[in-house]
């Protein structure tokens, strides 16, 4: 991994003295971020680091109040926050082969900033907040300099892809343990602690709020709690749960039947072949939004074959029938964010491509190029308040609304698998680290 991180670093150091040299700055300063604390309280919210100053500094993400120097033609200088502190563990002097890639000084006293940073040139600070030490001439987030960073971040570095495959070896553990907590009827408490003893992860670990979501549950999109209570009976299990490696996100969902000859069971079936069937579009030089619109139509094809609906496919497409069972995306770009920036942005100028009207959820509209990593998460729900609208419509009279009734206690179905583009096609790294498990096809 440490010459892929030697070659990583100097992809970024190419790239960002070139976006400097474009942009007209001197300097760049990465701020790692702060720990703010909570209103009308004496805690602070877990720290995460800036995502632009992880991708210099994986190594270093429990580290607020630390910046990066970034200037071209010289090596990064890392200026570590090290505070007098004996209330909390503050950070040493790093070690370790990747520090060779960075001159390193440590400070406690912030005002030194000021006199350290007072003979930088034109300069720019990416930051949530200015900091003491910056002068007013300097540009805070200057949007054009963000643009250009953020959209040359969806191609990533080979010590990237690498981090992403080992995060969804990581997450594939535990999903692994949550359909087995889930076949033992355990309620959706249980299965998220066994999800977490299977990845060695805690909660602030974790890339995002696991979504474990137990029959019904499975209808809310973003479901946000976990029932300490077992259900009575267990029907389906929506586990949307991911892992991180070095601040890079597995993002994964799979959906389990505990009736594998229900109706319901045959949809989850059919969905994951439509995924699969999609799978192979996924490559450089596709619009990511006509793969979701043939998602759309893969889905129409599942609703009319298994008697949902009784409309064409094109029928339903036009009077957004798909939509109501399918609202969301198809999919967003991955890396060192869950939704990952620049999934709207055309050009390193930040002009944004909006998704369809009928399609306002679709996170992704950029044509696909090697080094993206997307999701592919296809979705069939039963959300009552979506229904209860389609059943108002023309299109309302096509739906065997009997059928419906008997799917709504199952909630719904999502499948997702992380991709990377290749030169020659796509790599699925979900279903390589299952099959790496001893879980193929799964």
């Amino acid at each position: 991994m440490h010459r892929l991180f030697e070659r990583h670093i100097t992809t970024l150091r190419t790239r960002f003295d070139r976006i400097l040299s474009e942009t007209g700055f001197d300097a760049l300063l990465l701020g790692s971020g702060t720990a703010p604390r909570r209103f009308l309280d004496d805690t602070q919210y877990p720290f995460r680091a800036h995502p632009p100053f992880v991708q210099w500094l994986p190594h270093l993400r429990e580290h607020p109040g630390s910046w990066l120097l970034l200037r071209p033609g010289q090596k990064p200088l890392l200026y570590l926050y090290c505070p007098d502190d004996f209330w909390h563990q503050t950070p040493e002097a790093p070690s370790g082969d990747w520090t060779e890639e960075f001159e390193i000084e440590c400070f406690a006293d912030v005002r030194r900033l000021s006199s350290v940073f007072q003979n930088l040139g034109n300069t720019a600070l990416i930051a949530e907040a200015r900091g003491a030490f910056a002068r007013d001439d300097w540009a805070h987030n200057p949007a054009a300099l963000i643009a250009r960073l953020d959209f040359e971040r969806a191609v990533k570095t080979d010590w990237e892809l690498q981090c992403l495959r080992r995060a969804n070896r990581i997450a594939v553990q535990g999903h692994i343990a949550a359909e087995g907590l889930f076949r033992a009827d355990a309620s959706e408490y249980r299965i998220h602690q066994g999800y977490l003893a299977a990845t060695a992860h805690n909660e602030r670990d974790l890339p995002y709020d696991n979504i474990v979501a137990l029959n019904s549950n499975a209808a809310v999109l973003h479901y946000q709690f976990q029932q300490h209570q077992a259900p009575s009976l267990h029907r389906t299990l929506l586990i949307d749960a991911g892992a991180r490696l070095h601040g890079y996100a597995a993002d994964i969902t799979r959906t389990h039947v505990a009736d594998g000859e229900s109706v319901f069971a045959g949809l989850v079936s059919l969905l994951d072949g439509a995924q699969r069937a999609l799978l192979p579009q996924v490559r450089a030089g596709v619009d990511f939004v006509e793969l979701h619109q043939q998602m759309h139509l893969s889905l129409a094809q599942i609703l009319r074959d298994c008697g949902l609906v009784n409309a064409s496919v094109e029928a339903q497409v036009e009077q957004g029938i798909t939509r109501t069972f399918f609202p969301h995306g198809l999919g967003h770009l991955l890396g060192l964010q869950v939704h990952d920036v620049g999934g709207w942005q055309q050009d390193a100028k930040g002009y944004l491509r909006e998704p369809p009207l009928e399609h306002p959820f679709l996170r992704l509209t950029r044509t696909l190029q090697p080094g993206f990593v997307v999701t592919i998460e296809p979705g069939l729900y039963f959300i009552p308040s979506l229904l209860g609208k389609l059943r108002q419509t023309p299109g309302g009279d096509t739906v065997n609304w009997a059928l419906v009734d008997t799917l709504l206690p199952f909630g719904g179905i999502r499948i997702e698998d992380n991709v990377a583009v290749t030169a020659l096609g796509c790599e699925n790294l979900t279903r390589d680290a299952f099959a790496a498990a001893g879980r193929e096809g799964f």
